[in-house]
């Protein structure tokens, strides 16, 4: 039996076998005795192999970046498609396609902003339902990969993957050569012009602008990074990207243009120059242009918009500085958590009172905010009220909670967390899993925790694994109509922020995951955090607008203002804004004070006490005259108590003796 499951696999691995082997072995002949019945039985599960029951697929929809076909889908979404397609045809029995798969998702995650000009997608021929379009197809070998051009009418098996080698940064440069193949007729209508333009079409974008940025790229006549980036902002609005070549010298000196490849801006003012961008890399010009002032990404299908009676609130834009951390974000975040999201719980015990407890004693120990009495965002503002705020404040106080852990463990000391590098994100995990108010996002955090957590050992990994978990949350997010087309859902930190975060490594851009670290410990760090609109500096009004003739009076600008106010010359804006204080040990006290109450509280009655008083928002002063008048209403009942009990007294002397 040993020895017939082995050949078993060895046939349902040979990349040879028919691929209808399994599926034809999955019927056992009826003339079978009884007992020979079970036996089969197993060979044949071993046979058929993990894809014949679509138990193993090597791609997940709506999970990575691939677009997954099968019999169903691949000739209604290649024929006649107003796209371009590039699809893999593989075996998930197959070795070596499985281990292509994290090169192919890699790839569909590189070339996403690509989506509306060509699409990456793959179908599994192991699975029982897709043999017959796979053989419709002539798909003999795996993987097989094949183009599909846009508007093709007829039936076509596509063209062959022609390639040196199946590297992510060749595919993708196929990919480009077989959108030029199109010709101008059937080109996929999202897709820009891939040709290069001459220096006399330059000086006239140059001299006639229409108010949008136009972007050229200056690069050698074998480079690819011109017609990459020309893709990338494909999903972008207000941007208009070309190509030039370097064979003009003279023209290029009259520009200023020392090397290539360099990006040359025209403004929408009519301005233009040298682009500074950080490094000559795709990603790195990709990056600077999508960060633009008013290039945003461009508006998905919405709801249709309410009237304005139900829309009349007034936004009021602060202006703020992406490279800070705001302690307004933080405040509100927690105010949030503590007095929205848990005040839908009406009584807390057990499991769930033991979560609450751990992840404030965290909060309380490492934070040190204040637990404000409104919402204020300023860095997690989004351009529609819906969109970013608390679940981008929630993210930033989850990487502050792990950046201060790993700087300074000895906060969590006498708290029954020192030691444990998992502390932190244990009691984030608990409190997204039992309290988050979006049950689907919980659950995929969990997944994530489930999956990887264990392996964290250090602080220091505590803090890569969050921001790696948040920038795969951020992958499957994008495009998404919870997306801020203001603030797209890209990997992060971007390279305008942290060039040195960023390599390109066989064309792909890659992570030096110890700058990472540096970055995250800098930005998420006591000293980046910037009070500006936090609760402690007394605003004049509960908005949260600063005061007359305050720096952020400028940040009364409508949500199309260019976020963090960057100026036309560099990406990022210069730090105006003043540094952060250091915080006395009364911003501890603040959560602290709500900590005890809860300690304190062992059941549903108490923890249901202990609820309200979290939103009561008293301040110290208030806690004071809370106190005198304690204190003088005590004296008062003690002055009126000895008054009467000596003239009780008084009264019975006088009644106990008779008169003479």
């Amino acid at each position: 039996m040993a020895a017939a499951g082995a050949a078993a696999e060895v046939a349902a691995r040979s990349p040879g076998a028919p691929a209808g082997t399994a599926a034809r072995a999955r019927r056992p002949p009826p003339a079978r005795p009884a007992r020979l019945l079970p036996p089969l039985l197993v060979l044949l599960a071993a046979a058929a192999g993990p894809g014949a029951g679509g138990a193993a697929r090597l791609y997940r929809a709506g999970e990575d970046a691939v677009w997954v076909l099968d019999s169903g889908s691949v000739r209604g979404a290649t024929a006649n498609s107003s796209t371009a397609w590039l699809v893999q045809f593989y075996s998930s029995w197959c070795g070596h396609c499985i281990g292509y798969a994290p090169t192919w998702r890699a790839l569909a995650g590189d070339v996403r902003d690509w989506a509306a000009a060509v699409r990456v997608a793959a179908l599994d021929c192991a699975e029982e339902k897709n043999h017959e379009v796979c053989r419709a197809y002539d798909i003999h070998f795996y993987p097989t990969f094949r183009y599909f051009k846009a508007f093709t009418k007829d039936f076509t098996t596509g063209e062959n993957f022609k390639g040196p080698d199946r590297e992510l940064q060749t595919v993708r440069h196929t990919m480009i050569d077989f959108l030029q193949n199109h010709t101008d007729r059937r080109r996929p209508p999202a897709c820009p012009s891939l040709d290069p333009i001459r220096p006399s079409d330059v000086l006239s974008l140059i001299d006639n602008h229409d108010g949008r940025y136009v972007a050229i790229l200056f690069e050698s006549n074998s480079s690819y990074v011109g017609r990459e980036v020309i893709l990338d902002l494909i999903p972008y609005e207000n941007i208009v990207v070309k190509r030039a070549l370097s064979a003009d010298k003279a023209f290029l000196d009259k520009l200023g243009v020392p090397s290539v490849p360099s990006c040359y801006l025209i403004y929408p003012n009519g301005s233009h120059g040298l682009a500074n961008v950080a490094k000559p890399l795709r990603s790195f010009f990709s990056s600077y242009l999508k960060s633009l002032p008013d290039v945003r990404k461009k508006s998905l299908s919405l709801p249709e918009k309410p009237s304005e009676e139900e829309n009349s609130e007034i936004v009021v834009w602060r202006e703020f500085d992406r490279s800070k951390l705001y302690t307004a974000d933080l405040e509100s975040g927690l105010h949030y958590l503590l007095r929205v999201e848990l005040a839908a719980h009406k009584a807390l015990a057990g499991a769930e009172l033991n979560t609450l407890k751990d992840f404030v004693t965290v909060a309380a120990k490492i934070s040190g905010i204040f637990l404000t009495s409104h919402i204020k965002w300023v860095g997690c503002q989004g351009s529609r009220p819906e969109l970013r705020g608390y679940t981008c404040s929630l993210w930033k106080l989850f990487h502050t909670l792990t950046v201060e852990a790993a700087a300074h463990p000895e906060a969590l000391d006498d708290t029954g967390f020192e030691g444990d590098p998992q502390a932190v994100l244990q009691a984030i995990r608990r409190y997204v899993h039992t309290f988050f108010g979006c049950k689907e996002c919980g659950e995929h955090f969990e997944e994530m925790a489930r999956e990887s957590m264990d392996s964290v050992k250090t602080p220091d990994q505590a803090v890569l694994w969050l921001w790696k978990k948040h920038n795969q949350v951020n992958n499957r997010l994008a495009g998404h109509l919870s997306e801020d087309p203001k603030f797209p859902k890209v990997p992060w930190p971007t390279p305008d922020l942290c060039p040195a975060c960023h390599e390109e490594i066989k064309g792909l851009d890659s992570w030096n995951e110890g700058q990472v670290l540096l970055f995250l410990k800098g930005h998420y760090g006591s000293s980046n955090l910037v009070d500006t609109y936090s609760a402690d500096l007394g605003d004049a009004s509960e908005g949260g607008a600063p005061a007359e003739g305050q720096d952020g009076e400028r940040g009364r600008d409508p949500p199309e203002k260019p976020r963090g106010a960057q100026g036309a010359e560099s990406l990022r804006p210069p730090s105006v804004l003043p540094p952060r204080p250091r915080r006395l040990e009364g911003s501890h006290r603040a959560l602290s004070l709500k900590l005890e109450s809860l300690r304190g509280a062992v059941g549903r009655r108490e923890a249901g006490a202990a609820a309200p008083f979290l939103g009561m928002g008293f301040s110290s002063l208030d806690m004071s005259l809370c106190v005198v008048l304690y204190v003088a209403s005590s004296l008062f009942l003690m002055v009126m108590y000895f008054f009467f009990r000596v003239r009780s007294k008084r009264w019975k002397v006088r009644h106990r003796h008779p008169s003479v």
